[in-house]
């Protein structure tokens, strides 16, 4: 069954400490994210700095969140996310990796 975001987009103060991290490093935690989905955190983190780069990276990070945990959405609202509000974007991810992923049961056929 498809699930929503634990956080909400706006919900950043929730962790006052990363929203501060994020807010003035956001390479950080846009690196954090990408090694937590198993890329890269060194390109990742340096994405940041080149604004069109940044949206198609961190869109993809997003986009493996929401397929490891079964979070309704899209690639394109996840790079128009990274867009224009990236910020409590990269917030909101953190906020969901800090929680453990549900785990699936697997049904074996016969």
């Amino acid at each position: 069954m498809p699930r929503y975001w634990s956080h909400g987009l706006c919900g950043c103060f929730g962790d006052l400490g990363l929203c501060c991290l994020t807010y003035f490093l956001p390479c950080v935690t846009a690196g954090r994210n990408a090694e937590a989905v198993g890329k890269s955190c060194l390109l990742h983190g340096l994405s940041v700095m080149v604004p069109i780069l940044h949206m198609i990276c961190a869109g993809s990070v997003r986009g493996n969140i929401r397929d490891e945990r079964d979070i309704v959405g899209g690639c394109v609202g996840d790079m128009l996310l990274h867009c224009f509000c990236s910020c409590c974007a990269l917030i909101q991810e953190a906020q969901e990796l800090k929680i453990p992923a549900p785990q699936v049961a697997v049904v074996e056929r016969k």
